[in-house]
């Protein structure tokens, strides 16, 4: 009598969840990472093309005796000059947290004129920057132009200030294309900004944003409290430039 072969099979043990959800996140995190280097390698424009590109629109701040780069009462007894760069977050954030107290308590009231140049030093992209907005001014909305320059930053030379997207920020605030188009193609604005940069240097800048306040260098981010203090001092002949 011959004995029965039996034969067992054994089905292949499932992966458990666990397992499956480490191998896919592992294998995600590859992809990214790979997709993030290739950006890297491309460069900044081909990293645009990957990054929503949503044009947003800046709310309007009511400046009184607007002008060009300037804003204010020409006669006011405190004049400020911004060095800034439209790439500088330090720019930004003075520009969100400071500024709006500033015109609306002292340049809508006629203590403060306020005047923007550009300290253009970041990149090429913060040159095409200063120079639209100087565009946008030939048509009486510089301002216009700053707030969407600042209010559509994503980051230093990532692409966020290409010819493309200025000229859209132009249209959000309805300036004449044509006429837009052609000042920034033909950087009829190029000796404009080099003559804020050679007044930078002439008044020692080394950094953005820095604010000369009636000739009194202050440097960075300054908060409104800040701001207010040495204006006020200014306005009730207490201030000391020695001192500081």
């Amino acid at each position: 009598m011959s004995e029965e072969q039996v034969v067992i099979s054994v089905e292949p043990k499932k992966p458990s969840w666990v397992t499956l959800l480490a191998t896919s996140g592992c294998a995600i995190f590859v992809c990214v990472f790979i997709f993030i280097g290739t950006l890297i390698f491309a460069g900044p424009e081909k990293a645009q093309e990957f990054i929503p590109n949503i044009i947003k629109e800046a709310e309007q701040r009511t400046r009184i005796m607007a002008n060009s780069n300037t804003m204010g009462d020409p006669n006011a007894p405190v004049h400020i000059i911004e060095y800034g760069d439209f790439q500088c977050p330090y720019c930004l954030k003075f520009w969100k947290e400071s500024e709006p107290q500033l015109i609306e308590q002292y340049v809508n009231t006629g203590k403060v004129y306020f005047e923007y140049r550009n300290f253009a030093f970041l990149g090429q992209e913060s040159i095409d920057a200063a120079e639209a907005a100087y565009c946008a001014g030939d048509q009486g909305k510089f301002w216009e132009y700053h707030d969407t320059l600042f209010i559509n930053w994503k980051g230093e030379n990532i692409g966020a200030y290409s010819q493309k997207n200025l000229i859209k920020f132009a249209k959000i605030i309805d300036l004449d294309q044509q006429e837009f188009e052609t000042c920034i193609s033909e950087r009829m604005h190029q000796g404009t900004v080099e003559h804020d940069l050679a007044q930078a240097e002439a008044d020692g800048i080394r950094a953005t944003p820095t604010f000369l306040i009636n000739g009194y260098k202050v440097e960075g981010a300054q908060s409104f409290e800040a701001l207010q203090k040495l204006i006020e001092e200014i306005l009730q002949g207490s201030f000391n430039q020695e001192n500081g």
